[in-house]
């Protein structure tokens, strides 16, 4: 009989304790960073449902062609915002006494668990929004002709200032 609780068979380590789980907010958020993605999706679909009403007077199915690109503009207008909703709704955070467990079950890609070691070397970013974020660690996503910060924690947490007591408290315990 294991000693690991329900469904972290061969996850935790020896003696490794689970202090905290929680789940990130799932309210509709939109990032400044989207404002463009969103601005030009709404034009580009704008544009296209401008082309489809005139081609639709004009008679015949020719204004059929114009769904593509609505529906282009759509996705991009909309898309990154769904996505994040969809990616926080699939999205459970673990915190045990020596590393830190994002785990999603997202659709089509199924399920992941990766953890990130809480150690007194860790840097913790704190964000004081609504709700607040812990930021732990980053890796950095290569696009096309540069690449980009990706901050890895635990977001949109109801309790993060316990939360954040609790890192602190695995730092102090953690040998540098």
């Amino acid at each position: 009989m294991s000693a690991d609780p329900t469904g972290w068979d061969g996850i935790l380590e020896q003696g490794e304790k689970i202090l905290w789980q929680g789940r990130p907010g799932t309210n509709l958020r939109i990032k400044p960073s989207q404002f463009t993605a969103i601005l030009f999706g709404l034009f580009f679909s704008g544009f296209a449902l401008f082309w489809m009403v005139m081609a639709f007077q004009a008679g015949g199915f020719f204004w059929m062609f114009g769904l593509i690109h609505f529906s282009v503009g759509i996705s991009i207008g909309i898309g990154p915002v769904y996505k994040s909703v969809l990616r926080r709704k699939n999205t459970w955070y673990t915190l045990s006494d020596r590393r830190a467990f994002i785990a999603t079950a997202m659709p089509v890609v199924g399920r992941r668990i990766t953890s990130y070691p809480i150690s007194a070397n860790t840097s913790l970013d704190y964000r004081q929004t609504t709700p607040p974020s812990i930021y732990f660690a980053h890796e950095f996503k290569q696009g096309k002709n540069s690449s980009r910060r990706i901050d890895i924690g635990f977001e949109a947490i109801d309790d993060g200032r316990k939360v954040l007591a609790l890192m602190r408290d695995i730092q102090k315990a953690t040998p540098a």
